[in-house]
């Protein structure tokens, strides 16, 4: 492209620049305005913290397009021409016309979807690239009907893609907003409502998708996403933080990104479990089982109840105890808020009790021509107010209050998984239909740390147990009414001591608080604001109920997962993104039907991802026969790229293992200079493999608490997934393979990792799909017989 057209549209780029520092300026100093206010009152302060609240979240915005606030340009076949970028502006020196287009509006959709078979009025798309606000070049596509046969090829702006695609990963996923394609334009853009299922295999962007997706949700629904947030749920923390900048990257910060082990507030669930015991809470019986653990809490003992209270013993028989749960049950509430009725029941019971006791005592002791017959009253020693005090007394028996919470006792949901998991024979009550080894895989001890599987457990037993919140509630009654007595002193202050002198008759009149409000509006005013974002107050809300949820590796979540998501999101509007074939969890999906039946029948919708953007042709064909030699159903992606860089395999003894594997990941760190390594390592063998590579490499990272800044991370499969990195050792595939019922799927998860280098590394035997690999030369190049077939000789 010539020096005179980049010099075009630098002079257009830094008008756009101009401007935005220009709206930046107006929303500071409406900022600096806000802030200035000095209004008092509840009402000023929050119409105050509300304004700046707007202006903080404009300014956020504003200042998220400085990198790369244009990148596109369409000239339409009508003359017209169009600018695209991250937000959009409007020209206030020409009747407000379109300065720039957001690449959300529909106009900037032909951006990603014209084709020179399908124009759609389009007769040139250009793609300009910059380095901050200077214009480094900029890339033409004709798709007029007579321009170069009207046929652009199958990738919107290749040159830009595979630039991006080239280019050196940084530890965090960057957006895709330049170079966004027609099929993944296709899911970004498709309507909110219900529950769509994006599939794509390795490579296909489906993370950038959903991505970007929650972002173009957020511009079409901007006023009730705000309110109600976005859910991003990822695998696990490190991904979360993999991708934790695409969305403020694009101005969005109406997300709220968690695990769903971070989706119970009040619980740090990093507890470590065998991964049996992981996949057997997350079968869809556990909710049945949780269920029966309540039930058993609401004990009818075989003897009835019995209890002390002043002296003598008091009796109530198993019926009626019974008679006592069946009328709580009834009521169809959750345990706690059903208790009260129950405790109302049973102490009511034992008061009658009680003073047929004593009257019965009272009346052994009269002769009996006193005792009543058949023409005289029976006599009656308790009326009902003298009931209700022997109900009093029992209330305030810490005894009878003790020997009550026996049958139906106050719970959360902590306490109740805590008993279950301590007591066989709870468990064994409970859950009947597992195993006894599945029972015992459950069992441990009071004090362990919860796990993340143990979080849909704990929602699912608040869901059952409810809140007796009457004491919250009458306490928070109490401080009202209290706030309404001093404003009413405040008031009658105001009021007594008013002007009466006679020379104020003739002045204008005043108006007071007295004459404006009452003490109750009054009272309103002087309670405390909730200054939280919403997704702040969404993240410490178990029941909030999200506008939207996204889902990324959604293949790898539990039946009670699963129930857990539901709940959160009652409009079951959905993006769940995932691959089948990588399905890692034993609790996870084998199908989408299978997931989501139970909660929309067969009402959701598929789109399917089939180009592998991120991983090179080389690499993509080794990988895409895993799943077939290990008889895993799998449509693997079409690789559009080449890198011309064969994978290899290296053979080491068993003992030198951990000090070859250091020496390669100082090797492969230098090859690939600015980029990342990740060395994906089994599971059992993390800690050892990832110290010794942290000795050759310093600052390499490992595991869970990688931070992704280091240029080396040593990693298990599980928490590899969705992941990239240029270069890519994977150790063991064998063990991998065969480490978990669902290995083969680690394993090629394993493989689809890297954008450009990937080698094997092993001790033993290797999978016969891999077998085929040539050997790594001793120059670090992969070798191989000039007739092509593997080496199998030296070297490995």
């Amino acid at each position: 492209m010539s020096r005179q057209e980049i010099d075009a549209e630098q002079r257009y780029v830094t008008r756009l620049y101009r401007r935005l520092d220009e709206l930046r300026k107006e929303e500071a100093d409406r900022l600096a305005q806000a802030l200035s206010q000095s209004g008092t009152g509840h009402q000023a302060l929050l119409e105050r913290d509300v304004t700046a609240a707007r202006c903080r979240e404009r300014i956020t915005r504003l200042d998220a397009a400085e990198n790369g606030l244009c990148f596109g340009r369409l000239d339409m076949a009508d003359g017209g021409r169009r600018y695209v970028g991250r937000l959009g502006m409007l020209d206030e020196d020409a009747d407000r016309e379109p300065l720039l287009i957001d690449w959300r509006a529909p106009a900037a959709r032909p951006f990603y979807t014209a084709t020179g078979i399908s124009p759609q009025g389009v007769r040139r798309r250009r793609h300009i690239r910059t380095g901050g606000r200077t214009v480094t070049g900029v890339q033409d596509e004709l798709l007029a009907p007579d321009a170069a046969d009207g046929a652009t090829g199958e990738l919107t702006g290749e040159a830009a893609l595979l630039a991006a695609l080239d280019a050196d990963r940084t530890g965090r996923m960057a957006d895709i907003v330049e170079t966004i394609q027609a099929e993944q334009d296709r899911v970004v853009r498709a309507p909110r409502a219900g529950v769509l299922v994006v599939q794509g295999g390795p490579g296909t962007g489906k993370t950038a998708v959903a991505l970007h997706r929650a972002a173009y949700l957020l511009y079409t629904h901007r006023e009730r996403l705000e309110r109600s947030v976005v859910l991003l749920v990822g695998p696990n923390p490190l991904f979360l933080r993999y991708v934790g900048e695409v969305l403020p990257s694009l101005g969005e910060t109406s997300v709220l990104p968690a695990t769903v082990a971070e989706l119970y507030p009040g619980v740090t669930a990093d507890g470590a479990e065998p991964p049996g015991a992981a996949e057997v809470k997350g079968r869809a019986v556990m909710a049945e089982v949780v269920a029966a653990a309540v039930r058993d809490r609401q004990e009818v003992p075989d003897g009835g109840l019995e209890v002390v209270h002043d002296g003598g013993t008091v009796r109530l028989e198993r019926d009626a105890c019974r008679w006592a749960r069946d009328r709580a049950r009834a009521t169809g509430l959750p345990h706690n808020p059903a208790r009260p009725l129950f405790v109302r029941l049973v102490t009511d019971l034992l008061a009658r009790r009680i003073a047929e006791q004593v009257t019965a005592s009272v009346l052994d002791g009269l002769p009996a021509e006193e005792t009543g017959g058949p023409a005289k009253e029976p006599v009656v020693l308790f009326d009902e107010d003298d009931v209700e005090d022997i109900r009093r007394e029992l209330r305030e028996d810490p005894g009878v209050r003790a020997a009550i919470d026996e049958l139906w006792p106050p719970l959360t949901p902590q306490r109740l998984l805590t008993d279950l998991y301590a007591s066989p024979g709870r468990l064994a009550s409970a859950a009947p239909g597992l195993t006894p080894a599945e029972r015992a895989l459950l069992l441990r001890d009071p004090g362990s740390p919860w796990t993340p599987a143990d979080v849909p457990l704990l929602d699912e037993a608040a869901e059952l147990l409810g809140e007796d919140d009457r004491a919250a509630r009458a306490a928070a009654e109490a401080e009202h009414r209290r706030r309404v007595a001093l404003a009413q002193e405040a008031l009658d202050i105001s009021y007594g001591s008013r002007s009466t002198d006679a020379d104020c008759e003739e002045e204008a009149e005043v108006l007071s608080a007295h004459d404006l409000l009452d003490a109750r509006r009054l009272a309103e005013r002087q309670r405390e604001a909730d200054h939280r974002t919403p997704a702040e107050r969404a993240a410490a809300d178990r029941t909030w109920a999200f506008g939207h949820v996204v889902v990324d590796e959604a293949q790898e979540l539990s039946a009670m997962d699963w129930r857990l998501l539901m709940r959160r999101c009652p409009s079951r509007s959905m993006t769940l993104v995932g691959d089948i074939a990588q399905t890692g969890s034993p609790a996870g999906a084998s199908s989408w039907q299978e997931v989501l039946e139970p909660y929309v029948g067969d009402r959701w919708r598929l789109e399917r991802l089939e180009v592998n953007y991120r991983t090179p042709a080389e690499i993509a064909e080794v990988a895409a026969g895993v799943p077939a030699a290990f008889g895993v159903p799998c449509d693997p992606p079409r690789a559009v790229r080449s890198t011309g860089t064969r994978p290899w395999r290296t053979r080491v003894a068993p003992g030198d293992l951990p000090a070859a594997l250091a020496a390669l990941a100082a090797e492969e760190a230098a090859a690939v200079g600015e980029g990342r390594l990740g060395v994906i390592v089994p599971a059992g063998r993390l800690e050892e493999l990832g110290r010794a590579v942290a000795e050759a490499v310093p600052g390499a990272e490992t595991g869970g608490d990688a931070r992704l800044e280091s240029p080396v991370v040593v990693l298990d499969p599980a928490r590899a997934k969705g992941l990239e990195f240029d270069s890519v050792l994977v150790v063991e595939p064998e063990r991998i393979a065969a480490d978990t019922p669902r290995g083969p799927n680690d394993l090629y998860v394993a493989l689809t990792r890297a954008t450009r280098r990937l080698g094997v590394v092993h001790t033993g035997g290797l999978p016969a799909v891999l077998a085929g690999l040539r050997p790594r030369r001793r120059d670090g190049r992969a070798g191989g017989r000039r007739d092509g077939r593997a080496d199998t000789g030296a070297g490995r």
